[in-house]
């Protein structure tokens, strides 16, 4: 399989890269054509516009990147949309490796208007498609404030509803270029992030919208950046390779209460891809941090809950976090006039890490593809929080920007999870020694941690801190040349049982009832058979109709004698299969008629409670019976009353011998005649002497004592 990207040495890097970046887009098309070789006969103006800006960024004629493809892809047949597509990926990846070496490339408005195009020209890129789009011309038109930002920003869903249709990409053009670039998506859920940006402009993605993503993700890491390298991440005691990727309570309007128990203050909380750190406020300065573990494997439980004043559950508003390192649940609170978004943020990002490192923990990742997954996490969690920021938009379960999530919330995401470790498991620990002896074709072949890469390219991590040689650094991004890549196989394969999945929930969200009246009747109705088969053995036993019961009697006497026993469980799994089997084609294409229920009187609200604590009362008295017979049990274990304990020991022994010489088939057939002529004419009066003599016996024995110590409620910080 082809990677998109070729060597390049540094020194070609750093050559006057922004000063030829700007001269390049300053220029016109015609310009960027006319100082390239002529233009590509099959490809579309817009295509050739950006073969041409590639060809000028990397310093290669268009000549000799052609034969470069066509000697590396000799397959992809001439004179094809897939050929012009696939020519037009292999520039555009080459080029984009080139261009995000660079640090601050996102700030780059050329470099935001250059991938756009390729989107553009990646959705009509053969001469057949009459696509005249302006390119980088477009962008010197946009009229911006002191801080960069576009003036039709405020409402930039109407401004991009007015711009013509021909200049906006579709999803499989922002799928194919942009997890080129690896911090603008990941090819996990680059589908999702373009559901996210074009949630309210028709599923058409707008340079507006695309330009505003960009300004809010550069912004986000240059934060990102600053955090890592300000006093607080030293106040944490972080360890080697530890970051740290959200901060908040640092307002004092909007502070994080911790809960612990009927206890609360308030703090500040931090995440890294490690775990969470909360440091509680004190007088003008912090507390020491409590750290809460996300790497190592303490059983850690992570989810939403309700909390209050003094423990008090009114407020919706909280992330409970548990682990068997401390002795009862921690409570975050995050206060929130309106709304729980805030809340719902940390939870996501707070599980993304937890999960990477149960995804860690569960293919035995080494060094390198440690630090790969965990960039990977780090990396969704910053695009996560740009879209956050710049648009306000909180995308569901099926829609989320984190992989790791999105892995635990598809059917079927563990086949994602397999495809990543998979990709993973080309890493190698060795990609970070100088190799002098390695040949040109190994080193082309070398694949290293892209995702870790970016966050060192952006100082978000230092490179020196896992002795990577910084001319070895290459962006060989999962985007292949002509090719889908596996991960996205993955997803695409988890995503089609999401229809079936949330079809299937609907349905249950509409036989939800409330009452326990009504779901008593509902589960009656549903047991109705089970029910009467059980009543019916009840009348045979009882017997009522002596006939009846007796042939029952002898039949169930030749099937334990005879050996049928084995056959009886196998013979209803059969039974049972082909009824389904007989429904499926009778009602094949039809809709499954609805179950009739009988509603129970209507109740008000002091009946429902009334009735609800009736059922606890029985509940109460079932539970206090069994912990009797259970604290009878250890009385007679112990030797409470000698006597019984003395009796029960016979017993015990008899039982003991009777089951290891007498064949089981036997034993089975007298329990059975025990049970079902227990009220037999002829056995009637001694059944119910034996029994009564028995409650007398069970009666007359105590009850082990039992010893209630209330535990140390004071709880201390």
């Amino acid at each position: 399989m082809d990677t998109i990207g070729s060597p390049v040495s540094a020194s070609s890097i750093k050559k006057d890269s922004l000063t030829f970046l700007k001269s390049l887009f300053n220029s016109t098309e015609d310009d960027v054509v006319d100082s390239q070789a002529a233009p590509l006969p099959f490809l579309s103006p817009l295509a050739n516009s950006v073969i041409s800006s590639c060809s000028k960024i990397l310093q290669k004629p268009t000549e000799e990147l052609q034969h470069c493809f066509d000697t590396e892809h000799p397959n992809i047949m001439k004179e094809s949309l897939v050929y012009a597509r696939s020519f037009l990926e292999f520039c555009s990846y080459q080029a984009l490796n080139l261009m995000t070496r660079r640090p601050d490339y996102l700030a780059d408005k050329n470099f935001r208007r250059l991938t756009f195009d390729m989107m553009l020209a990646w959705d009509g890129p053969s001469a057949e498609n009459e696509l005249n789009i302006e390119t980088a011309s477009c962008s010197n038109q946009e009229v911006e404030d002191e801080e960069g930002w576009s003036l039709f920003y405020s409402n930039s869903t109407n401004m991009a509803a007015q711009v013509d249709e021909d200049k906006t990409v579709g999803l499989e053009a922002f799928a194919r270029i942009a997890p080129a670039c690896t911090v603008i998506a990941d090819v996990i859920t680059v589908h999702n992030l373009f559901d996210v940006l074009t949630m309210s402009s028709g599923h058409k993605l707008h340079f507006l919208i695309y330009d505003k993503y960009l300004r809010s993700l550069e912004k986000v890491i240059k934060s990102a950046a600053n955090v890592n390298t300000s006093s607080s991440a030293s106040n944490l005691q972080l360890a080697e390779g530890e970051i740290i990727l959200e901060i908040d309570g640092t307002v004092p309007t909007q502070p994080i209460f911790q809960h612990i128990g009927i206890s609360g203050w308030p703090g500040r909380l931090t995440l890294t891809n490690n775990a969470m750190y909360f440091e509680s406020m004190g007088v003008g300065l912090y507390d020491k941090a409590v750290k809460f573990e996300l790497a190592a494997d303490m059983k850690q439980v992570i989810k939403p809950d309700l909390t209050g004043p003094l423990g008090a559950r009114l407020y919706d508003k909280a992330v409970m976090y548990k682990s068997t390192s401390i002795t009862e649940p921690v409570y975050f609170e995050f206060t929130e006039f309106k709304g729980s978004s805030r809340r719902d943020y940390w939870l996501d990002i707070s599980l993304e890490i937890l999960y990477a490192h149960k995804f860690i923990r569960m293919y035995n990742l080494k060094k390198f593809q440690q630090l790969e997954a965990l960039a990977r996490a780090a990396l969704g969690i910053l695009r996560y929080r740009a879209v956050k920021e710049a648009f306000q938009n909180f995308p569901s379960n099926y829609k989320t920007l984190l992989c790791f999530n999105l892995a635990e919330s598809l059917p079927g995401g563990y086949t994602i999870l397999q495809a990543l470790s998979s990709r993973l498991s080309l890493l190698d620990d060795s990609s970070s020694q100088h190799d002098s002896v390695r040949s040109p074709r190994a080193n082309r072949q070398l694949r290293q941690p892209i995702s870790y890469l970016t966050l060192c390219r952006h100082k978000i991590v230092s490179i020196d801190e896992v002795g990577m040689d910084k001319e070895e650094m290459q962006q060989i991004g999962d985007v292949c040349v002509g090719e889908i890549n596996p991960l996205e196989m993955a997803v695409k394969q988890s995503k089609q049982d999401i229809g079936r999945a949330e079809a299937a929930q609907a349905t249950v969200d509409q036989v939800k009832v409330e009452g326990i009246d009504t779901n008593i009747a509902i589960m009656q109705e549903l047991l109705f058979p089970l029910i009467e088969s059980f009543n019916h053995l009840q009348r045979l036993a009882s017997w009522e109709e002596p006939s009846k019961s007796t042939v029952f009697l002898v039949l169930v006497t030749y099937v334990i004698l005879g050996g049928w026993m084995k056959y009886v469980l196998p013979s209803i799994f059969i039974f049972v299969a082909i009824m389904m089997g007989c429904n499926r084609f009778a009602n094949y294409g039809k809709p499954l008629e609805a179950f009739n229920i009988t509603a129970p009187p209507y109740r008000n609200a002091v009946e429902q409670l009334l009735a609800l604590q009736e059922a606890i009362s029985e509940l109460e008295a079932l539970i206090q019976a069994g912990n009797i017979f259970l604290l009878k049990i250890r009385a007679l274990l112990f030797a409470a009353l000698p006597q019984a304990t003395d009796r029960i020991a016979i017993l015990l022994v008899i039982l003991a011998v009777v089951f290891a010489f007498v064949p089981v088939q036997y034993l089975i057939l007298l329990a059975f005649y025990e049970a079902y002529t227990r009220e037999m004419p002829l056995r009637k009066d001694s059944s119910d002497q034996v029994l009564r003599r028995m409650r007398e016996w069970w009666y007359n024995i105590p009850a082990a004592p039992v010893q209630l110590i209330k535990p140390d409620d004071k709880k201390t910080k």
